[in-house]
């Protein structure tokens, strides 16, 4: 797929496109995450573009959307006030806002993230600890792919991966339901031919 290809596809005000990726990102691809961000938002009109609020991918990717067009920029935080002052988006949706009991299919996706399991059944269930806050960050995961209660799903995602240890950790187990869930993913082995 190309540039314009994507645009051409995905260009629409129905479509919401993941921007994320791993904290740790190499001092030479910092640039190109931001770079990313700005173009798509340069190239295109009328989607909208999902962000997790971390550190690193997050944040860089973010920083190129918002350079543009910061009412274009969602972000899906694990809790109300996480990472305040780095959140430049105009719409913000916290795991706080939305009523788990009433979302199985987020919280049966997000189970699937072994050995965390338990300890989603236990933050789900209102316990709110030290352990199980460590559940919010899994199923807003979930949640910033197939969406839940005021949040639309996922219609395509752009990832950075670790490529020496691919799909894993948080940001794998975001890629895994995108795939569960054919929501189409490109990781920068392919955008980054874009920049």
């Amino acid at each position: 797929m190309t540039l314009q290809e994507f645009i051409d596809r995905y260009d629409h005000e129905k479509t919401v496109v993941l921007l994320e990726g791993k904290r740790n990102v190499l001092e030479t691809d910092r640039e190109k995450l931001t770079t990313l961000g700005r173009l798509l938002t340069e190239n295109t009109k009328k989607m909208t573009f999902r962000s997790g609020n971390a550190d690193g991918s997050d944040l860089l990717f973010s920083r190129g959307v918002v350079g543009i067009d910061p009412s274009r920029l969602q972000v899906i935080t694990p809790y109300t006030g996480h990472r305040q002052r780095h959140n430049k988006a105009y719409d913000t949706v916290s795991l706080d806002d939305v009523d788990l009991a009433a979302e199985s299919e987020l919280v049966e996706q997000s189970m699937r993230k072994i050995p965390f399991d338990k300890l989603i059944n236990q933050y789900v269930a209102g316990t709110k600890n030290k352990q199980s806050i460590k559940a919010a960050y899994i199923i807003r995961d979930t949640l910033k792919a197939i969406g839940g209660g005021i949040v639309k799903p996922a219609t395509f995602g752009f990832f950075y991966d670790d490529l020496s240890q691919p799909m894993a950790g948080g940001t794998g187990h975001t890629m895994k339901v995108c795939l569960q869930n054919n929501i189409p993913i490109i990781d920068q082995k392919t955008w980054m031919g874009w920049i």
